[in-house]
């Protein structure tokens, strides 16, 4: 329990930090310059991927795909392309930064008009979304920028040490 609040008071925290910037005009450089514990961050902080030149992905990346299809898929398609009630979440990572994803999967989202009723529900409770929402957003942010195809990826860096370990403290 203490893993799983602790991570979602950061999520609250990066979200409220990362607002106060606005939205993202144009999509950060998805480069990864630092890694800790198998995981890869941009010039600005916010995870990202690695891909090898033999296609390789770092095992956050291929985590994200399993997670993905396991808690999201359902609504937004296979590999983030959407459908019809759900929109391509590989197209959504054009626009929003890492803030907005965060914001948006915690608090849920509700877009009503006379032409459409599109309607998130909150999934800051759930932990099987929660406590892998890194590796979500560095497998949609691959996808996003093509540095990934479709399906699961075909080979992946091993699970860092410190990985189980950290997921268990979020599950509780």
């Amino acid at each position: 329990m203490v893993g799983f609040t602790r991570n979602l008071i950061t999520v609250c925290f990066v979200t409220t930090l990362m607002i106060g910037f606005g939205r993202a005009e144009e999509p950060a450089d998805p480069a990864a310059v630092s890694s800790d514990d198998g995981k890869y961050f941009d010039k600005d902080g916010r995870p990202t991927y690695k891909v090898d030149k033999d296609g390789k992905v770092d095992f956050y990346t291929y985590n994200g795909f399993v997670r993905y299809s396991a808690n999201c898929m359902h609504c937004h398609g296979p590999d983030g392309l959407g459908s019809t009630y759900a929109p391509a979440l590989v197209n959504s990572l054009k626009t929003l930064d890492y803030a907005d994803v965060l914001t948006t999967v915690a608090n849920g989202k509700k877009e009503v008009s006379e032409s459409k009723q599109l309607v998130m529900p909150s999934l800051g409770e759930d932990r099987n979304v929660m406590c892998y929402i890194d590796s979500i957003y560095i497998y949609l942010r691959a996808r996003s920028n093509d540095a990934i195809g479709r399906g699961r990826p075909a080979d992946h860096e091993p699970k860092p040490a410190g990985f189980s370990e950290k997921v268990n403290d979020c599950m509780g």
